[in-house]
């Protein structure tokens, strides 16, 4: 039975007994916050077991893509080393929602295992926890199962639960003798040993308790069944083959990698772990990418990240030098179309992610592995055994290597890793990046304030623009002062403030600060690292004075602006994310009262088809008038209810959420509108690349929308009277224009050609013989250096033996351009006569004996660079004649 034959005859088997299918749900988890991937066929259906979501159906059977390379369950550094390690697996398995229990579901599972599947009885053995009588009768008397074969082992290996509080219990596992010859050869062997020879095929989780945070159990009133088989592992089985990586679902990897490297799997230990890793790797990386992870440096995009390189990494030692992975993933289309047809169809997409990724880190992994081999050199000669910290961060930080490569590389060598230095190094770089690019230049007059002040100062502008308030410092030049005169810049804290300060992506706030004998023009608002909050501008009149009652006037109307087009990034955001894919993420925003910017995760430029129907949809939303709703909670509850949050964002212990309708959800500090319908209109002005991976829109709301408009209309008004035509009509007219300037072009192309041939049909009168060699040196007409080059080349085969100095000017530019006929590049060089002559226009250049060609800044000398040429050729025969 092939890999696809398995899981097919799984489906069909409990479809038979009255179970419903269920499709797979995406490796990235959905409703569930606490996961970075999904690990477990029982995600998908967490809600059901807790009781918090009911489906019209009671028993289920899945084959669920699960990925094991981050968090808690992390099978990434086994990954080549074992026989049934993977990053990516697929899990079959059946779930009872308070239908059947414990005999029934191992009836099932012998029934598929031994009748359909035809595994021999008298090699499976079983085991139980070690007080589970019901699951032991169950064995024992309903299936007939030799009591001798029935093991009772501990919690560790059978007891399961969801996390430390929740629905838990027994379990019992069915387990394969696979013979002495895969064990470890201790005379006490069995199942329970973390050897080959008795290998787990299938889990069966009897959920039937709930445990309480006090530890205490009480039985569930509808026990629940869910269990799970790894797919690999019993198409291994079944096809009575030593690895998974010897079944029908790796070996195509495996084929193409040999093919690709001229190694074969069994010619050495290391050869074998390094296609396993890129077998397991390229399948991993199919499907993440498929289900819309990217690579990046944070998160599941990082993990992603890891996985392509260290399969890269891997590749090098065999070989592999060329980018190669995007050729491995290929098979994993053609192995898992019948069971995810999907995948196959994002083909063109997942390989040129995968290749991309590929080019970037082939860039510096040379280099990267120099710098480690080196490192490794020094310690062995120091006697040492750690790699020190600080280089594990410069090969993460500079070369682009995870930790995980570099554990890799030195594992053999008995080598350990300083984390704790390394950790310590990116902490540092987490806080410079957090600090120096806004607060390099903060005054030790904000620190000493912060260090002495009770509280920071209060925001409270999200429901006010105005507010009176007492001034408790102001900065000049720096330094705390006690007042500031007329004309002076100066910088206030204020003990309240309407002013918003920048940040999540939103500038601050404009406006005045005023009292009874002072005005100041505020220019901009934000925080220092502590939080303070900070106007920056000028005193425009009178004196202020530290202590003074003044008060803070937000300009309304650039607060107003600002706040429509925060909500549109909102809407934006989940229309993104509808139209291009639920892939996209936010990757970092501008929202000012001007414009907004926009920039999320994709891989490849839109469509302008695609940028039309995002717009009509954000602006469909508009027209909605949805209500904004703004609830403050505990940020734990927000992430529990599907808010949307930024993975670089910091959030405090309460945030504020924001939500459109059922449409949006998302963390946010920003100012808002009240309805969608304020915003007006909406109007994408430009999208484009910002970096691998990372698109950007900007766009325009309200008033500036519509100027937009205006002003786009006014331009196409007038191209269409300056063309005599209808503006509907221009694509046609300014089509046909271009054409005829096409043609234009080329006559023009061709009369230069022709005036060039007459030219050089008149050359003789321009060609001087220097001792017996013919030169021509002169300026010409020419557009461009290709222009140039074709003249000199009319030349050449004119003068037939001999050289060819041209010189035109250009756009404040001089070209030059010399060649020497084949007959005298054994006494004359091109690259050499071109790099003498170009120093007199303030240029350099060089090239082949026969030809070169160089420009420089001072077109106004060409006249005598060109008289250069003469006097260059008579030194060369000199110096010729005298060897």
């Amino acid at each position: 039975m092939t890999g696809n034959e398995i899981r097919k005859k799984f489906f069909e088997y409990f479809r038979q007994n009255g179970h419903q299918l269920v499709r797979s749900s995406s490796l990235v988890p959905q409703d569930d916050p606490t996961l970075l991937f999904t690990n477990a066929g029982m995600v998908q259906f967490k809600r059901v077991f807790l009781g918090e979501e009911k489906r019209d159906y009671t028993r289920a059977a899945t084959s669920q893509k699960c990925l094991r390379a981050g968090g808690k369950h992390n099978d990434l550094e086994n990954v080549g080393h074992t026989a049934r390690h993977h990053t990516f697996f697929e899990m079959l398995g059946n779930f009872s929602f308070g239908d059947y229990f414990k005999e029934k579901a191992i009836e099932y599972a012998w029934e598929l295992l031994v009748d359909e599947l035809g595994l021999p009885a008298d090699k499976l053995w079983v085991s139980i926890y070690l007080d589970d009588e019901e699951a032991f009768d169950a064995w024992r008397d309903r299936i007939g199962f030799p009591e001798e074969r029935i093991v009772r082992l501990g919690e560790k290996d059978n007891y399961w639960s969801m996390g430390e509080t929740g629905p838990c219990g027994p379990c019992s596992e069915i387990l394969i003798d696979r013979g002495k010859e895969m064990g470890c050869g201790r005379p006490d062997c069995m199942p329970g040993c973390e050897c080959d020879r008795y290998l787990e095929i299938w889990n069966l989780v009897f959920m039937q308790y709930n445990r309480d945070a006090d530890g205490n159990m009480t039985p569930l009133p509808k026990p629940s069944i869910d269990t799970g088989m790894g797919l690999e592992r019993i198409a291994a089985i079944i096809q009575d083959v030593p690895t998974n990586f010897d079944t029908d679902l790796f070996l195509p990897i495996i084929r193409t990698i040999e093919s690709l490297s001229g190694c074969s799997m069994g010619q050495s230990h290391e050869t074998d772990v390094a296609m396993k890793v890129i077998a397991d790797h390229s399948r991993a990386a199919a499907f993440l990418i498929g289900d819309g992870v990217l690579p990046s440096n944070e998160g599941r995009g990082y993990v992603l990240r890891r996985i392509l390189r260290r399969a890269i990494r891997y590749g090098r030692s065999i070989s592999l030098t060329e980018p190669f992975l995007h050729q491995t993933v290929e098979p994993v289309f053609e192995i898992m179309k019948e069971g995810y047809p999907e995948l196959a169809e994002e083909h063109a997409f997942i390989t040129n992610v995968v290749k991309n990724e590929e080019v970037r880190f082939l860039e510096t992994l040379d280099h990267g592995l120099k710098l480690l081999a080196e490192t490794t050199e020094q310690m062995k000669r120091d006697q040492s055994t750690v790699v020190p910290g600080d280089v594990i961060f410069k090969l993460y930080d500079t070369f682009g290597f995870p930790v995980d490569i570099v554990r890799d590389v030195v594992r053999d060598q008995g080598l350990d890793l300083d984390m704790e230095g390394f950790n310590r190094a990116m902490e540092q770089r987490r806080e410079q990046s957090r600090n120096v690019s806004a607060f390099s230049n903060i005054s030790p007059a904000y620190k000493e304030f912060s260090a002495n002040a009770d509280r920071l100062p209060e925001f409270v502008g999200y429901d006010r623009l105005e507010y009176e308030s007492g001034l408790l410092l102001l900065v000049v030049d720096g330094q705390a002062v006690d007042s500031a005169q007329s004309g002076q810049a100066v910088e206030v804290v204020a003990e309240k403030t309407p002013f918003y300060a920048a940040s999540g992506g939103q500038v601050g706030d404009t406006g005045k600060i005023f009292g009874r004998e002072f005005e100041i023009e505020v220019e901009d608002t934000f925080k220092d690292p502590t939080g303070l909050i900070i106007h920056r501008g000028k005193v425009t009149s009178g004196t202020v004075r530290k202590n003074d009652p003044a008060t803070l006037s937000v300009d309304s109307a650039g607060r107003r602006a600002t706040a429509l087009n925060h909500t549109a990034t909102h809407i934006l955001h989940r229309c993104l994310r509808e139209v291009v894919g639920e892939h996209v993420r936010q990757a970092g925003s501008h929202v000012g009262p001007d414009r907004l910017r926009f920039d999320f995760t994709h891989f490849s430029q839109l469509d302008s088809e695609t940028l039309e129907e995002i717009e009509r949809r954000v602006n469909a939303r508009i027209r909605e008038n949805i209500a904004v709703s703004i609830e403050e909670m505990e940020a734990e509850e927000a992430f529990q209810t599907g808010a949307t949050a930024l993975f670089e964002e910091k959030y405090g212990d309460r945030v504020r959420v924001i939500s459109l309708g059922s449409f949006s959800k998302e963390l946010c500090g920003g100012t808002h509108t009240r309805r969608t319908g304020d915003i007006g209109v909406f109007k994408i002005v430009s999208e484009a690349s910002v970096s691998s991976g990372v698109r950007r829109i900007e766009a325009f709301t309200g008033e500036g929308a519509f100027a937009h408009i205006q002003n786009i209309n006014r331009h196409l008004n007038e191209a269409a009277r300056m063309v005599k035509d209808r503006p509907e009509a221009l694509p046609q007219r300014v089509e046909s224009l271009l054409a005829g300037q096409k043609d234009l072009e080329k006559t023009v192309e061709q009369l230069k050609r022709k005036l060039a041939a007459r030219s050089a049909d008149r050359m003789a009168e321009d060609v001087a013989s220097v001792d017996g060699v013919k030169v021509l040196a002169k300026t010409v007409q020419a557009d461009n250096p290709g222009a140039l080059r074709d003249l000199a080349d009319q030349f050449k085969e004119k003068i037939g033996s001999g050289i060819v100095v041209l010189g035109a000017a250009q756009d404040k530019k001089a070209m030059l351009i010399a060649v020497v006929t084949k007959d005298l590049i054994d006494r004359f060089h091109a690259g050499n006569i071109i790099k003498a002559v170009a120093a007199e226009v303030g240029g350099g250049g060089g090239g082949r004996p026969d030809m070169a060609q160089a420009g420089g800044s001072k077109p106004e000398h060409l006249e005598q660079a060109i008289d250069k040429v003469y006097g260059l050729v008579r030194s060369a025969v000199e110096n010729t004649s005298s060897k």
